[in-house]
């Protein structure tokens, strides 16, 4: 049986893990029938937003205290996880990306990617094993990968997309039903709600990265 990592950033696509798209991730490896480890870093979250008003708000949450609500707490600590566990590994999207695996919403190219994150993607790489991002995820494989020149879609977003070229990668085009296949790199991209604009259109897109990652695993 294939095993596949889930990489989360939090609960709530303001500041974690955009839900819909870390639970059509969830369902479709599950419909394909494969081990599911779902990992996050053991950290405090850049901030944490009030979703009914959109606001920052004064309190702390934990990246993956929070991020065990979606994985109904089961769920490990990615610094403790390595490439030879898993046969591909699988990034949802929202803002937690951007603010809790890196900080490019904040620092943009010149972001930093969180060491367990960073560790795990390159070792990932080296061993030839598939990757895939959604949403606004890609952006860490162009900050992690752009010596490589990956090809990676946000959809069709021109400051994100600018900021992908500028790290390395090759964007591309795409609408919110497709997937991007890098096949040298091994690397799955879809825009999800970086385009939207609802559930049943991201699902879509979705469902082609996870049967594309399972197709180069």
């Amino acid at each position: 049986m294939a095993r596949v990592g889930v990489v989360l950033s939090g609960c709530g696509v303001f500041d974690g893990a955009e839900i819909h798209e870390a639970t059509l991730t969830l369902f479709f490896l599950d419909r394909a029938g494969v081990e599911i480890i779902c990992m996050a870093p053991n950290a405090d979250q850049m901030d944490v937003v009030n979703h009914i008003k959109g606001e920052a708000t004064s309190e702390k949450r934990n990246v993956l205290v929070e991020s065990s609500r979606i994985a109904r707490g089961v769920i490990q600590d990615i610094q403790d996880v390595k490439s030879s566990d898993l046969d591909a590994l699988v990034f949802p999207g929202g803002f937690g990306a951007a603010k809790n695996l890196c900080n490019f919403a904040v620092q943009g190219t010149d972001c930093t990617v969180n060491p367990g994150v960073e560790k795990l993607i390159k070792e990932m790489h080296a061993a030839k094993k598939p990757l895939g991002f959604i949403c606004i995820a890609p952006v860490l494989a162009a900050k992690v990968l752009g010596s490589f020149s990956p090809q990676l879609t946000i959809g069709n977003d021109k400051g994100t997309a600018e900021a992908i070229e500028k790290m390395g990668g090759k964007h591309v085009a795409s609408p919110v039903e497709n997937a991007v296949i890098d096949q040298k790199n091994k690397i799955v991209t879809t825009p999800a709600y970086m385009l939207g604009p609802t559930i049943s259109k991201v699902a879509l897109g979705i469902e082609k990265v996870i049967d594309a990652v399972l197709k180069l695993a």
